[in-house]
């Protein structure tokens, strides 16, 4: 959206005649065409990231917001410190079952329309310590994730890289097409199962396999001998 113009040329629906000396001041659009070129291109150019860092990927996310790199030319630089002032969700690094807790509890606070973001190999699905006793999987196992950037750890331009694609699923978004904005005329959406710590991290929707594994291995009690 260079000028005036150009947005209106964006905005305007081919199949609507417009005389040719009013184009360059009127448009006649629809809604969807008015949401996906003038309310995604806020949304797209206002990306609140929340700041937090977990591991090594953290300092990559660092440079990317600093001068060299410097993320605000994209519309990112309001990074936030509270989840309710944020809609992307940046994971960097390694998430343990410890961290997964409060992961996700931050994502359940953060108003919708929200993002999530997985940088790096570790949260993308476990990285090198994908076999650890305290490493998950890839946190996309319990929270949504929209975009995934490899690597170990990603380079600033890969998170770049990352954040435009966001920026082109975001333009991509229609009101006309529900499946691509749940959160929008359906009221609160459903939060994310929370994880509960035990011996091991444990999913409550499988509560029920649990307890039946239990019960399978316990083996019956012998009788007690009453001969004296």
């Amino acid at each position: 959206m260079t000028n005036n113009s150009d947005f209106l040329k964006e905005l305007h629906d081919p199949e609507l005649p417009v005389p040719d000396d009013m184009r360059s001041s009127v448009a006649v659009t629809n809604l969807d065409k008015l949401m996906s070129t003038v309310y995604n291109w806020g949304r797209r150019n206002s990306i609140w990231p929340m700041a937090f860092g977990l591991a090594c990927c953290a300092i990559e996310m660092i440079a990317t917001a600093a001068s060299r790199y410097d993320q605000a030319r994209f519309g990112m630089e309001v990074i936030r410190a509270s989840p309710r002032q944020s809609d992307l969700m940046l994971v960097s690094g390694t998430v343990t079952k410890k961290m997964v807790v409060p992961i996700v509890r931050l994502y359940n606070q953060m108003p919708e329309p929200k993002y999530v973001l997985a940088m790096g190999a570790c949260a993308c699905g476990g990285g090198p310590f994908k076999d650890g006793y305290n490493v998950v999987g890839g946190i996309d196992k319990y929270i949504p994730v929209d975009v995934y950037v490899p690597g170990c750890p990603p380079t600033p331009q890969a998170l770049l890289h990352g954040l435009i694609m966001l920026q082109k699923k975001i333009d991509g978004q229609s009101l006309s097409n529900r499946n691509s904005v749940p959160w929008y005329g359906r009221g609160p959406s459903d939060e994310a199962t929370m994880p509960v710590l035990g011996p091991d991290i444990i999913d409550p929707r499988q509560a029920h396999i649990l307890r039946r594994q239990a019960g399978a291995t316990e083996q019956p009690s012998e009788p007690a001998d009453t001969d004296a």
